[in-house]
């Protein structure tokens, strides 16, 4: 444990000491985002524009993530148990892209649908049904959608396969 919380430190100390744009905080046996973080990183959470969270142990995220890292373009929470999203990450306004593969969604974080911004959306191998597809090809910026390896019913895969404005890998 000890471990993991100074590797948690370095990475964060060299974000901040080299005024990275990116924090990495993969691997790290991460349940939540540490709320020490926030405080180490407020003079330079304006800069961050991609943060990776993948391969950790989080079950869920915070508002408070998405209210103070208001200038992220990319998020990776990639392998982790997450089962939802708050409604603050419909207000991320420069997010551009989305990993949330291989967590534990059985609905569609419909928030997604209000980041005009967002251009690619990743859930493959979680446990979707259905898909707002109608909803997605109202979003502006969207270009790809993979929901590959879940089990969408029989409406979603026929809505996805007809004509829309993204391409999508299902």
């Amino acid at each position: 444990m000890a471990e993991a919380v100074a590797n948690v430190a370095r990475r964060v100390n060299a974000t901040v000491e080299d005024r990275k744009d990116t924090l990495d905080l993969s691997n790290c046996k991460l349940i939540s985002f540490p709320d020490g973080v926030f405080k180490v990183l407020r003079s330079v959470s304006e800069n961050i524009r991609v943060i990776t969270l993948a391969d950790n142990e989080m079950k869920a995220i915070t508002s408070k993530f998405f209210s103070t890292f208001t200038q992220l373009r990319e998020l990776d929470l990639r392998g982790n148990v997450l089962t939802k999203l708050p409604d603050t990450v419909g207000e991320m306004e420069h997010l551009t892209c989305i990993n949330l593969a291989y967590n534990n969604f059985s609905v569609f974080p419909d928030k997604l649908t209000e980041i005009a911004t967002l251009e690619r959306i990743n859930l493959e191998g979680n446990s979707i049904t259905e898909i707002p597809v109608e909803k997605l090809s109202g979003m502006p910026a969207l270009k790809w959608l993979n929901v590959k390896s879940n089990p969408l019913d029989s409406n979603t895969q026929s809505a996805l396969q007809s004509p829309h404005n993204f391409e999508t890998e299902s």
